[in-house]
């Protein structure tokens, strides 16, 4: 059967299957929240494919996204991530998860729920767009200019509002399915 799909999704199966089973799917575990900011912000001149390939040597490479053991990296697991071609060998990449890491300790350390934290910029529901066509979907918006700020100010990087925004679309905080895709109606009845 031949599904509309959104017209940035290639050919690929492995697009495809992101497309059609995860992007803009609301995400509420807090870990995966996490993992899925530091792997948007990787993709920062990149293609998002790129880095979509590469998620699983991401989770080998990073104690499987687990925050409080990122944190406790060094400068020589820097250099050794450095030659580390599963991934981008990118300093100030590879340096941005443990920065974020240590963020999001301490945003939890403040008493709140990262999970919380990040979907209290939507007023703790998604925002149901309807573009009809890819062209009138923004790259960024209020309320990731709002999370940017906040993220920045506690320490994270690769976090500017238009990878806020991609971030956003990808765990379903906005559903930024257009209105022909197949998709569409799955994920504005999905309960979160």
């Amino acid at each position: 059967m031949h599904h509309t799909r959104c017209a940035w999704v290639s050919q690929d199966p492995i697009y495809q299957d992101y497309h059609d089973n995860v992007w803009g799917r609301p995400v509420q575990n807090k870990y995966e929240l996490f993992a899925k900011l530091c792997l948007d912000g990787q993709q920062a001149g990149l293609s998002w494919i790129t880095i979509l390939k590469k998620q699983d040597n991401y989770y080998q490479a990073f104690h499987q996204f687990d925050p409080l053991l990122i944190s406790q990296m060094t400068e020589q697991d820097v250099e050794r991530l450095m030659q580390n071609k599963g991934i981008v060998r990118n300093r100030l990449k590879i340096n941005s998860i443990i920065k974020n890491a240590k963020g999001f300790l301490e945003i939890e350390r403040e008493g709140t729920d990262f999970s919380d934290f990040i979907w209290s910029f939507v007023g703790a529901k998604p925002i149901l767009n309807s573009w009809s066509d890819k062209s009138q979907v923004p790259t960024t918006s209020s309320e990731s200019d709002a999370m940017s700020k906040a993220l920045k100010k506690r320490g994270f990087s690769f976090v500017g509002s238009t990878i806020c925004y991609a971030f956003m679309q990808a765990v379903g905080m906005v559903n930024d399915h257009t209105t022909d895709c197949f998709c569409y109606d799955t994920t504005k009845v999905k309960s979160v």
